[in-house]
């Protein structure tokens, strides 16, 4: 994809953080697991968690979703690289280093916040993850946001 004034981005992977980024206290909306599947079918889709809330096999059972546990911000950041390149989502400390890191990075400051770190490495900020998946399922909205 081509964004004027800002370059090419090229991408095989979005990856998510799980809790305050794709849903709250372990759970994700049932909406947004249907536009994970439709991202699915553009690119690999990935969740990194620790599972603070020991959801994480439960919430994505049966989606196209590869789950990847972690326990820290360097682990994270160490098995993003191996889906290079790739999207980040994320809002948390943990998450500032695979946001550097990625082609394209959101910071998602929803009902748990954000780390004001996870927002200075991100190259968007939205308020609900929906946008954020919503903009790379239509590239338009993405080039409405990052041209210059």
């Amino acid at each position: 994809m081509e964004i004027p004034g800002y370059g090419k981005l090229k991408f095989g992977a979005v990856l998510f953080d799980l809790n305050g980024t794709l849903g709250v206290e372990g759970r994700v909306p049932e909406d947004v697991k249907k536009l994970l599947v439709k991202l699915a079918d553009r690119c690999t889709v990935v969740i990194l968690s620790a599972d603070t809330f020991g959801t994480l096999e439960e919430e994505f059972k049966g989606l196209p979703v590869r789950i990847e546990r972690v326990s820290t911000g360097a682990e994270k950041a160490e098995i993003a690289e191996g889906y290079a390149p790739y999207v980040a989502i994320g809002n948390g400390n943990n998450d500032v280093a695979m946001l550097e890191r990625a082609e394209l990075g959101f910071c998602v400051i929803g009902k748990e916040g954000a780390a004001v770190d996870a927002l200075l490495a991100s190259d968007v900020v939205v308020t609900d993850v929906r946008d954020a998946i919503e903009m790379l399922l239509d590239e338009r909205k993405l080039i409405a946001t990052l041209r210059e």
